[in-house]
């Protein structure tokens, strides 16, 4: 079937900016959207699935339920759970830090030879032209696609499904992953901006060091807490965004806004200097990016995975649209 979503991942011209044309994309993949009739009538919603989806639509009041780790209770409650007493200690303390900052490490969570592998088929598949970079020059597609190990292994791990699954208090869906060559650079910005779901804060995203990460090859860096501010929509800053087009300068006019909250507020950055195979696992509305590349060449490969939550809307607040869930095999 066409796909205008992968024909957008390498082109960055008009066509981009007009929603129209996503509509047409839509229209293609009746399949993955029919969900959203029912999750629409759940949320009161009078929309058709096809059309353009933003924050707007839901009002200035979101739905109240939002995941029991960010619910004021969750403290008590964590503590009474049989399923997180069943968790070793170490994670148990990882959790509880989780609610405070926003993250946790998994240190040394895939073995080396799994690494190496992954870094190998994606080496291999590149060559081949089964797999490429988008229009950024850094970013792989759903390589999980191309990859029964980065599938079941990486994406699909049923031990970090059941940690997140756990975290948002509904079944995750793996909806899309990305693998990194360079380091992204990409400015501080939340997931939930491009990933966005109602009730908010249904997403939850992994990141995997296949390699060491050093100051020089570009670390990631987050701001530990900042996922306790409110959630930016396009409608809390000049996004551009008319009934017809998707602002042309969103993404930049977002990281600006981003970038003075984080001044007002005074947040500090830690840099994640992971080893390979250790799991960043991070909440929806968590501040992070990726700092500047110090040595020229240094490469910092990774693969992050985002999963969506069951049984919420799910779309993309800053194209405005929804999004296309695939079902368990991934297709």
């Amino acid at each position: 079937m066409i796909s205008l979503q992968r024909f957008f991942q390498k082109y960055t011209g008009f066509l981009r900016n007009l929603k129209a044309a996503y509509v047409v994309n839509n229209l293609l993949h009746t399949d993955q959207l029919r969900q959203n009739r029912e999750l629409y009538r759940r949320y009161g919603l009078d929309k058709s699935i096809y059309s353009p989806l933003g924050s707007r639509d839901f009002g200035k009041k979101h739905h109240p339920d939002i995941p029991w780790i960010d619910q004021p209770d969750i403290k008590e409650r964590l503590e009474q759970s049989p399923e997180f007493q069943a968790f070793d200690e170490s994670l148990k303390h990882k959790i509880r830090r989780f609610i405070e900052d926003g993250f946790m490490i998994l240190e040394d969570f895939f073995p080396q030879t799994e690494t190496e592998a992954l870094n190998l088929e994606v080496e291999d598949q590149i060559k081949a032209g089964k797999a490429a970079y988008n229009y950024t020059g850094r970013k792989i597609f759903n390589f999980y696609e191309h990859s029964q190990l980065a599938n079941e292994r990486f994406f699909r791990n049923p031990e970090l499904l059941r940690l997140l699954s756990f975290l948002l208090g509904k079944p995750v869906i793996p909806f899309q992953s990305l693998n990194f060559t360079l380091g992204s650079e990409q400015r501080a910005h939340s997931d939930s901006i491009h990933m966005t779901t109602e009730p908010q804060g249904y997403l939850i995203a992994t990141w995997i060091a296949l390699e060491d990460c050093t100051p020089e090859n570009g670390p990631l860096f987050y701001y530990p807490g900042s996922h306790r501010l409110p959630f930016i929509t396009t409608e809390d800053y000049n996004s551009g965004n008319t009934v017809l087009t998707i602002g042309e300068h969103s993404n930049r006019r977002y990281e600006d806004h981003i970038a003075q909250l984080i001044a007002a507020h005074n947040l500090e950055p830690r840099p994640f200097l992971a080893k390979r195979g250790d799991v960043l696992i991070w909440h929806a509305n968590l501040l992070h990016g990726g700092s500047p590349i110090a040595r020229p060449g240094a490469t910092r490969k990774s693969m992050v995975c985002h999963y969506y939550a069951e049984g919420v809307i799910c779309y993309h607040e800053m194209s405005q649209r929804p999004a296309l869930l695939k079902g368990p095999e991934g297709v």
